[in-house]
């Protein structure tokens, strides 16, 4: 890799940004220098002899540009051996290949040696952690990736204190959460423009979807949604099957009790969200009255389908203020709070063309 120039690399991304009609706050600046940094470090490989650099953690809010400041440093960063992969993308990977390396004592390793060959720096977007068997899986994995020679550059809605949130598991998890602040620099740009709130940016396809109640048929009829039914197919998803009212043309459609009362995990949720962009879901209760376990799997489906920008429709005979109501989970006002950026309909009001995006129903 030829000598990298810090300013260069600076430069470049404030040009990205200018192009894209973005103003970088102070916040979003200081990410950048410090990406000039790295950059810079990574292009003198003799200094990670003698000390090795430490990677970056970038979090904040949703539209802060964490995105756009790691895709904009990817760009300008003319290393080959470089890889850029959402952080789902990457922990399904991770999770097939453990399997496949099942039988050796040093599995993970194993994996990232297939996964990470020859790379020195891995990029991966919308990092979280909510459950607590992928958060094992991701303590062996930092551990490892530690010791390689592979500077980690990651962007994250919540700081490191905040990953893994569930105050039954959220210990446990603390050592790790001190490895990472020990190797990375942790960037706030928690503050500045909401670029999703500029008229340049791009529809999120999250906020297109719409929390309806008590979805009844006039509902159903203006958004273009198909009708409620008993599971009829099943959808099969890491050896297993899921029951669903009908899976097809990129939409999802199925119950709540299919879906979360079931044993399904965050895993079978990532890979849904690959085939089915656009999911239906049925006969949401009121979470508090829902066993703890399918609280916890509503939560994480949740999570899976709004950082993944999924386009979503949830049914519930329930207005959201009143169907995601207090229960033992604490981060259920995080959902709530995703939830209500979905357009709400309630007492069967009619859309506007405007407002309506239909789902065509398989």
């Amino acid at each position: 890799m030829p000598t990298v120039n810090a300013e260069a690399v600076i430069a470049d991304i404030q040009a990205q940004a200018q192009g894209r009609g973005y103003t970088l706050d102070e916040q979003q600046l200081a990410a950048v220098t410090r990406l000039g940094q790295l950059a810079a470090g990574l292009s003198h490989p003799w200094l990670a002899r003698l000390k090795k650099p430490k990677g970056v953690y970038i979090w904040g809010p949703v539209g802060r540009g964490k995105s756009f400041l790691l895709d904009a440093f990817f760009a300008a960063l003319p290393l080959a051996q470089k890889k850029r992969v959402h952080f789902h993308a990457f922990f399904r990977e991770l999770h097939q290949r453990q399997f496949e390396y099942a039988h050796s004592p040093h599995a993970i390793e194993d994996a990232l040696d297939v996964m990470l060959k020859g790379c020195e720096l891995l990029c991966f977007d919308e990092f979280h952690l909510h459950d607590i068997g992928d958060a094992m899986l991701m303590s062996r994995f930092f551990k490892a990736l530690f010791k390689r020679d592979c500077l980690l550059l990651t962007t994250s809605n919540y700081s490191p204190e905040g990953l893994l949130p569930n105050p039954l598991y959220h210990e446990r998890f603390l050592p790790t959460i001190e490895l990472i602040e020990s190797r990375m620099d942790v960037l706030s740009i928690a503050g500045g423009i909401d670029y999703r709130s500029l008229a340049t940016a791009e529809p999120d396809p999250f906020a297109k979807g719409a929390f309806v109640s008590p979805a009844d048929a006039q509902q159903r009829k203006a958004l273009g949604l198909p009708a409620d039914a008993p599971a009829s197919a099943n959808v099969p998803v890491n050896r297993r099957s899921i029951a669903v009212i009908s899976a097809g043309q990129g939409t999802l459609h199925l119950r709540f009790p299919d879906l979360c009362e079931a044993p399904t995990a965050t895993m079978d949720y990532l890979a849904l969200v690959a085939d089915y962009p656009r999911w239906v879901i049925e006969a949401v209760p009121r979470i508090s009255t829902a066993s703890a376990a399918a609280q916890q799997r509503f939560l994480n489906v949740v999570d899976v389908l709004y950082d993944n920008r999924c386009e979503v429709f949830i049914h519930s005979s329930w207005p959201l203020e009143v169907a995601i109501d207090h229960c033992e989970i604490a981060d259920i006002v995080r959902t709530r709070s995703r939830l209500s950026q979905l357009r709400q309909f309630a007492n069967s009001p009619t859309p506007s063309e405007t407002d309506s995006y239909p789902v065509t129903a398989p």
